[in-house]
């Protein structure tokens, strides 16, 4: 199961973060050991362990509903399961939002590893065109829940290419998106072939020369 992260700043479903992780691995507590034909919770049972009345209990019900939290027990609607997205919630890692100022630190390091892949992954197929964040960053918002950046790749130059053992493509692409991911734990790396892939507006913050001057 892959950790969640929640930032602090934020609502989730209505609920703070934190509370929200408390409230959620409560509420698994009622379900804990039970045989999978019982182990359901209630409408009030989540108000209860949420700390919330009846109008705010039946507002962040729907939301999880509608997220995929809970699901309804087809035997009896009134009575919800929980799933593995509400397990990722129960467990999740609480952090500080990022601030503009690493942020674009960040982005700046993106930078400097593309470059560096370029200049010596010989063995690597691929190398990057471009690199454009996109998303939040372009807002003017202070603090970011996440780093979206697009990464756009293209087939290394026969000039650039190690003369023996190249990777094959796959585990190039698996190489460079694991590179990128590293920088921090807020990247999203979305990867691409043309920069017209990437979900638009995005901000082009590096391009190879060849790319550029075309």
């Amino acid at each position: 199961m892959k950790t969640r992260t929640l930032i602090t700043k934020r609502l989730y479903f209505g609920v703070d973060p934190l509370r929200l992780r408390e409230a959620s691995g409560r509420l698994l507590a009622r379900v804990h050991g039970l045989a999978p034909s019982r182990a359901a919770i209630s409408a009030e049972d989540l108000r209860r362990d949420f700390g919330l009345d009846t109008v705010e209990g039946h507002s962040t019900l729907e939301a999880m509903v509608a997220d995929g939290l809970l699901r309804p027990r087809a035997s009896a609607p009134s009575e919800y399961r929980v799933t593995g997205r509400f397990l990722e919630y129960a467990n999740a890692r609480v952090v500080e939002p990022l601030p503009r100022a690493r942020a674009r630190a960040l982005v700046a390091r993106a930078c400097d590893l593309a470059r560096e892949i370029n200049a010596g992954w010989s063995r690597n197929p691929l190398e990057v065109a471009a690199l454009a964040p996109f998303g939040v960053y372009l807002s003017r918002e202070p603090h970011l829940d996440e780093l979206p950046l697009g990464v756009v790749l293209r087939m290394r130059p026969t000039s650039r290419r190690a003369r023996f053992r190249m990777q094959p493509k796959a585990d190039g692409v698996r190489e460079v998106r694991a590179a990128f991911e590293a920088l921090s734990s807020f990247a999203r790396i979305r990867l691409a072939t043309a920069i017209e892939q990437l979900p638009q507006p995005c901000a082009i913050v590096f391009q190879t020369e060849a790319d550029a001057a075309g």
